[in-house]
């Protein structure tokens, strides 16, 4: 049980983390990017999906993929209690709830869906909402979260992750002209997506004229919109544990939730040296400036020795 020294401290750190966000997003700071003096009305209702909404105990999650969000997943169908077990009965515990069901999200009630539900008085009930809610989010290292997306999508056979985007990748980038029809096929025959291919991917002024980004890839800042939403709680993975416990006592629920244990194959921060040994450093810099409001938003250090090497 964390000490009342313990809390002081983690709400201090709270308060400066949403400070940096205040900062960086006022007019005043120098630092611009893409959708920062947009208005929260500006944004359209397909892009406020990973704003899930508990209306029972006043709470908004934004999740990113790949910043335990499975498990924040799992706690928010908890909270909301709309989900039945095969017994009839609200899941109660969060690690009852099967991984299929997780990551459907017709599951799940986000702000998109308000859209759907109330039409033009949807954004006053989101308004309402996001004034009188507690809303968090958590996010992780920009480029270890990248890291995390290819050992997860591409590193292994994903039928979904293959089709959509593997083969492509492999056409573009490979050289291949005629991929194997599908991820079992092109294991079989040893033809792998490297990290090489992914980073030209990301890199390629292409890919966002045909769509934008996956949300395993996509800015965390454009998932979550920090700028237009004034969250009350940032949590990183970085220190996954300790924000877990204070936010869950800052909603009064730590009685109540008993938060799922961590995947222990979490990919580490160590690890950015060897798997960015293949690209160059100007693909690197160029890399950082793509997911530079994300380090700078979320305080996450510049990887000077990456990017200087």
């Amino acid at each position: 049980m964390a000490s009342s020294q313990d809390f002081t401290h983690l709400k201090l750190r709270q308060a400066h983390r949403r400070r940096i966000i205040r900062d960086l997003c006022s007019a005043n700071s120098s630092f611009n990017f893409p959708g920062k003096f947009k208005t929260f009305d500006q944004i359209p209702n397909n892009a406020l999906n990973h704003l899930i909404v508990d209306d029972h105990h006043g709470v908004i999650y934004c999740f990113v993929p790949k910043v335990a969000c499975t498990n924040w997943k799992r706690v928010m169908i908890v909270l909301s209690q709309n989900l039945k077990a095969p017994n009839g009965a609200p899941y109660l515990d969060p690690c009852d709830i099967p991984i299929e069901v997780i990551h459907n999200h017709t599951v799940h009630k986000t702000f998109n869906k308000l859209w759907r539900r109330f039409g033009r008085f949807s954004r006053p009930l989101m308004h309402h909402k996001l004034k009188n809610y507690t809303k968090f989010l958590f996010v992780r290292d920009p480029f270890v979260r990248l890291i995390s997306a290819f050992r997860d999508k591409f590193a292994v056979p994903d039928k979904y992750f293959y089709k959509e985007y593997g083969s492509t990748m492999l056409q573009r980038y490979a050289n291949i002209s005629s991929p194997p029809a599908s991820a079992q096929e092109a294991f079989a025959a040893g033809i792998r997506l490297s990290f090489t291919h992914f980073i030209q991917y990301l890199l390629d002024p292409q890919t966002e004229k045909k769509n934008p980004f996956n949300e395993h890839w996509q800015q965390m800042n454009r998932l979550c919109h920090p700028c237009q939403i004034d969250y009350d709680f940032v949590g990183k993975l970085e220190t996954l544990d300790e924000d877990t416990e204070h936010l869950l006592r800052i909603l009064g629920l730590d009685k109540y939730i008993h938060f799922p244990p961590g995947n222990e194959n979490r990919t580490a921060v160590n690890w950015e040296r060897d798997w960015f040994a293949s690209i160059s450093i100007s693909d690197r810099r160029k890399l950082y400036n793509l997911y530079e409001a994300d380090f700078k938003l979320f305080e996450y250090k510049k990887p000077e020795t990456l990017l200087n090497e």
